[in-house]
């Protein structure tokens, strides 16, 4: 299964929350990795997304087809993502786009190490065979190296 982590662009300081929109360098950080997430996505890949006005804009740059997904929101566990995603058991790819600290915690506990940090629009692509006990990093990067 591979498990491939987006962090939602920049967005607004503003408040409530769930309602923060992306501002525009958000804008283009979101087009650059969809562009390369459209290069390289799987065609059969499912994604989720928190309900987030946020994330509804990242994930936008790249399709309309997703889930919109409660149990994601900002503050979800670790648990609630990879609950979602059907991690491990699924053979399907799975794109999440999310909130910090959840998706770090998430990389984190899949690779084995302290919670990591996942930029704005940043992604983290995780692999894992059936005999694998932990993930392997196919690929970590931000859209400035895009």
């Amino acid at each position: 299964m591979d498990l491939i982590l987006w962090r939602h662009a920049e967005a607004e300081d503003s408040s409530p929350d769930l309602s923060r929109k992306l501002t525009e360098k958000g804008k283009k950080q979101a087009e650059k990795t969809a562009a390369f997430l459209r290069q390289h996505l799987p065609k059969e890949t499912r994604i989720l997304v928190s309900p987030a006005t946020r994330t509804q804009q990242t994930v936008a740059a790249l399709t309309d087809k997703f889930t919109t997904v409660a149990a994601i929101a900002p503050g979800a566990s670790a648990r609630a993502v990879l609950q979602a995603a059907g991690w491990p058991g699924s053979n399907q790819t799975v794109l999440v786009v999310g909130h910090q600290p959840t998706l770090g915690m998430v990389a984190a506990q899949l690779i084995g190490c302290e919670p990591l940090r996942i930029k704005k629009s940043g992604i983290w692509w995780l692999s894992r065979n059936e005999d694998d006990a932990e993930a392997s990093v196919r690929l970590a990067i931000t859209p400035d190296f895009l």
